[in-house]
């Protein structure tokens, strides 16, 4: 027998601990929810009924739009009070929504422009299973159909994306599927490769075989093998939950923090196997669109993040050919009680969007 690959020996190990570790975790809360009589939370209302958000509250009294799948979405609009010079589209990250943009869209305002997003699918005070869709390009349907209600509303008008985490993978991913449609974008630490990190950020992870597994196979395993392992365990086990984002790593401001842990609309569900699955798709799905990009775009990077892997900015700056492109990255050392932590970019509060209206007095300019 030839000896075994050393990548797919992790795999194997990495897929074998999550499932062992599932199996436990399904029947623990099977018999919670037949002890406590729990229903499904996620059940669709009575067609009699009207629609409501998460929240309960009816959808006839918020600004809203529905999709495709007939799903509601909750909708924000920031207008200038006199004629907007163009149109910008917000994509929110995973577990936020839109509402935590408030600032930046207040800043874009002030620069003349119509800023406009919605909750993504499952997110927010959007409908649909928390965290949850049934394929990544569900997000860039949706919102391309906003953006093409708007463009009826406003026709003429230049339009924009800015997206941030998840939200950059979806900007991406808009971007190259109407390539001619929008006259440039914003990036904020866009997810655009799978971290090595972000296996080991999530609370509720299996903390002894699962993470082993995780470091030895991680410095040898590609974004393909980790596709390959998530469609597997996708499989068996989609529900499985793997914890919620450990809200510390996401920004060094611990002011931020405790505004993201206070608000209500994020989701604390934890993040599902078969959203991961999704995400990882959306990862091959965004390496394989860079090289479509032509539009003009300013990327923002924070050097340590943890979350969406810092090398996927330049990954964008090499493949995409834009003619027109920026990279700022934002390095700043660590203070001694952050030894270990993470220095991400956003989305911040207090001053935290100056890069994108002064177009940006930053540490590390790169441009092609």
């Amino acid at each position: 027998m030839p000896p075994c690959d050393r990548r797919d020996e992790g795999t194997a190990l990495i897929c074998l601990a999550l499932i062992l570790h599932a199996v436990v975790v399904v029947e623990c809360k099977s018999q919670d929810m037949m002890e406590t009589g729990l229903g499904d939370p996620f059940r669709m209302p009575e067609e009699s009924s009207p629609r409501q958000t998460p929240q309960s509250v009816p959808y006839q009294d918020l600004p809203h739009l529905v999709n495709a799948d007939g799903q509601y979405l909750f909708c924000r609009y920031w207008k200038p009070t006199g004629t907007p010079k163009a149109l910008i589209f917000v994509s929110h990250g995973a577990g936020e929504h839109c509402g935590r943009y408030d600032e930046l869209a207040q800043m874009l305002v002030g620069l003349e422009l119509l800023v406009f997003a919605h909750d993504h699918v499952g997110h927010g005070q959007s409908e649909g299973e928390r965290m949850v869709v049934s394929d990544f390009h569900v997000f860039i349907r949706d919102v391309l159909q906003h953006v093409d209600v708007m463009q009826k509303d406003y026709p003429g008008l230049p339009v924009f994306l800015l997206g941030h985490s998840m939200g950059g993978a979806i900007t991406i991913l808009t971007a190259a599927e109407r390539p001619g449609l929008f006259s440039g974008m914003v990036l904020i630490s866009p997810l655009v490769l799978a971290s090595p990190e972000s296996a080991t950020t999530f609370k509720d992870y299996p903390k002894s075989m699962v993470k082993m597994a995780t470091r030895v196979a991680f410095s040898s395993i590609s974004t393909s093998y980790w596709v390959f392992a998530a469609k597997i365990l996708n499989l068996v086990l989609p529900n499985m939950s793997l914890g919620p984002i450990d809200s510390s790593m996401l920004s060094r401001n611990k002011t931020e923090v405790d505004i993201y842990n206070a608000d209500p609309l994020i989701c604390r569900a934890g993040l599902k196997v078969c959203f991961g699955n999704q995400l990882l798709n959306a990862v091959t799905r965004v390496e394989r669109a860079l090289p479509k990009l032509t539009l003009p775009f300013l990327l923002l990077q924070g050097s340590a993040d943890r979350l969406c892997d810092s090398k996927g900015a330049y990954l964008v700056m090499e493949s995409s050919k834009s003619q027109d492109k920026t990279l700022k990255v934002s390095s700043c050392p660590p203070r001694p009680q952050d030894r270990g932590k993470v220095a991400s970019l956003g989305p911040p509060r207090e001053n935290k969007y100056q890069g994108c209206q002064a177009s940006i007095n930053s540490e590390q300019v790169h441009k092609p």
